[in-house]
């Protein structure tokens, strides 16, 4: 070390050059090399470079920077190269969570003439695949995270999020508001693999209130403000679990209160079986059958013995999505509810819902709920069966970050 305090800096420098330099080159030659960018060749001779994303139904997904997220059918692509490692899955092929088949064809690929060859790290040699045998291609990373792993509790929901509101400040004051939440988790979150359990989760509510000031008529009475009100709450879960790929047993529980129908609480507890009868990539119907305990509590009644019910009951529904276009999404539920302790206690409800694209995650939703109960108590004045609601609000779509 120089004596020269001037030069002790200098020395220093050259100290840090001549360990860190050849560190940096060593990690720089260790890293591995970037894979090469995917390539696709239509029919037309247009090239596309980007990422292969997957391929399923005939459809191939690819990424591109510029244009984002393509479709792409298998009868216009001439040619594809990926360098990023990739999985075929044939039809008919059965996965099981926690198991990679030994022979299941990995790695790079190339489709020419309607062929996939497969490219593995061993150099392997593998039979070439054609297109219409090729059910699902995803890519390595994905299946390795989708066979081995599980998602955490906060992981793997999709759902949307509706909120409304009205305000009117005029002779009546008045206000409304609407909020919903429905999330559904599906495990595993892939659809070219066999689903396991399904979580959905619901909740929905709508409020609203008229104020009449007071004011003094003209015979110079006093007439007392008053105010008219509506409240509905809706409340469930439910867990699914599968036993094959459409059938599972369920356990659910749900909560409801309607003002306007003189209902409390209604609180249902049950478990029944449940099947997928129609599941494509654009549409899926769910049917379900359930036994459960049910406790309705009303308020306002005149016959007291009314006030509250304990019932053994059964809820008959039906579940349905489709996809009309891209980003516009219709869904439906039917639910029918006998009670056997008292054949006069059942009711009905429908729930309508139609999601209409906006801007990114947001869309613009238009939703009705029709219910019908039976055996609503004897009331002044007197409480309708029916209850009609229609909402319309601004949507944001959750997507799984798993």
């Amino acid at each position: 070390m120089p004596r020269n305090p001037i030069l002790r800096p200098v020395f220093y420098a050259f100290l840090l050059a001549a360990f860190a330099v050849p560190a940096l080159t060593l990690r720089a030659a260790d890293a591995p090399p970037k894979a090469a960018p995917d390539v696709i060749v239509f029919t037309n001779g247009d090239q596309l470079t980007g990422s292969f994303v997957r391929e399923a139904g005939g459809n191939v997904v690819f990424h591109s920077d510029i244009l984002g997220d393509l479709s792409i059918p298998w009868d216009k692509i001439k040619d594809l190269r990926t360098g990023t490692k990739v999985a075929v899955l044939n039809k008919g092929v059965i996965l099981k969570h926690g198991h990679i088949p030994a022979n299941l064809p990995i790695g790079t690929l190339t489709v020419e003439s309607g062929l996939i060859t497969v490219h593995p790290a061993n150099n392997a040699m593998i039979q070439p695949i054609p297109v219409t045998n090729a059910q699902y291609i995803i890519d390595q990373t994905t299946l390795n995270k989708q066979m081995l792993g599980h998602p955490g509790f906060f992981q793997g929901w999709n759902g949307a999020a509706t909120a409304g509101l009205t305000l009117v400040q005029a002779t009546q004051d008045q206000y409304s508001f609407a909020a919903s939440v429905g999330l559904v988790r599906v495990v595993p979150t892939v659809n070219w693999l066999d689903p396991r359990n399904r979580t959905a989760v619901d909740y929905a509510q709508s409020y609203g209130k008229i104020t009449q000031p007071a004011y003094t008529a003209a015979d110079g009475t006093l007439v007392p403000s008053t105010y008219t009100k509506s409240s509905i709450f809706h409340a469930d879960a439910e867990r699914d679990e599968y036993i094959s790929q459409r059938f599972y047993y369920l356990g659910m529980l749900s909560f409801d209160h309607n003002y306007s129908q003189s209902l409390d609480l209604q609180q249902l507890y049950g478990g029944g079986i449940g099947y997928t009868v129609i599941k494509t990539p654009i549409q899926e119907l769910d049917l379900k059958a359930v036994v459960q305990y049910e406790r309705q509590a009303f308020f306002n009644t005149v016959i007291p013995s009314e006030a509250s019910q304990n019932l053994i009951a059964s809820t008959f529904g039906g579940s349905y999505i489709r996809h009309i276009t891209k980003g516009v999404v219709f869904t439906q539920d039917l639910l029918y509810i006998p009670a056997w302790n008292d054949l006069h206690a059942y009711s009905f409800s429908e729930t309508d819902t139609l999601a209409l694209p906006a801007y990114k995650n947001f869309s613009f939703s238009l939703g009705t709920l029709d219910t019908y109960l039976n055996n609503v108590p004897l009331t002044y004045p007197n409480t309708k069966r029916n209850s009609f609601q229609f909402t319309a609000g601004v949507t944001y779509n959750f997507k799984s970050t798993y």
